[in-house]
């Protein structure tokens, strides 16, 4: 069994009400505005921000865009882009459980819906991306999740049946539209969890005393 891991809210934070209430705290400046503005910031993740991370719009193609259609101020928008990768910081528990997994001989792979300059910078930033033996960011494949053709092609790439894969994602719909691909899933609240599940499956093993 291969073992595909989603990136953002599983092996990297993303948190992106928090995000808001730091970058842009003149509109974002409580709980309920900052949920308030993820909405209208990043739509879902449909719209223009879904087309980010297509790979179908630049940052100086998608900060007007969002400026004119928010009513934010161009540096506003441009501070929240520029803030991404801070928050993409890596989870400790996930790493953990990840490192696990690597150290028991596991294939690991991931799937992850990532704009090309956030990819780019993961891969530079972080050497656990290398701990993985391949993986697929939407904006490389012009795909994104929950689309069947993105599981579809992962599915191929990783050289490997639906049947013989579980992923792991956090965001519902993604845990579903694997499952309809024929995937194996789970959906991630917490490291422990998923690595109770892992072990009830048989895919992880108890760390040694």
């Amino acid at each position: 069994m291969k073992i595909v891991f989603d990136f953002g809210g599983v092996l990297f934070n993303w948190q992106p009400s928090r995000l808001l209430r730091r970058e842009i705290p003149e509109v974002a400046h409580d709980e309920a505005s900052a949920a308030l503005w993820v909405e209208r910031f990043f739509q879902g993740y449909e719209g223009d921000w879904g087309e980010f991370d297509r790979g179908r719009l630049s940052i100086d193609e998608l900060v007007p865009r969002i400026a004119a259609r928010t009513g934010l101020g161009l540096h506003e928008v441009q501070r929240v882009v520029d803030g991404v990768p801070h928050e993409l910081q890596p989870l400790a528990d996930t790493v953990t459980l990840l490192r696990r997994l690597r150290d028991q001989g596991r294939e690991l792979f991931f799937l992850s819906n990532m704009p090309e300059p956030f990819a780019a910078h993961l891969e530079r930033e972080h050497d656990l991306v290398g701990w993985f033996g391949d993986g697929v960011f939407s904006a490389r494949v012009g795909l994104v999740k929950p689309e069947a053709a993105i599981f579809e092609l992962a599915a191929r790439r990783f050289g490997a049946a639906p049947a013989d894969l579980l992923f792991i994602d956090d965001h519902l719909p993604n845990v579903q539209a694997a499952t309809a691909c024929g995937w194996g899933a789970i959906q991630y609240t917490n490291a422990a969890a998923v690595a109770t599940e892992l072990s009830r499956r048989g895919l992880l093993r108890r760390d040694e005393a």
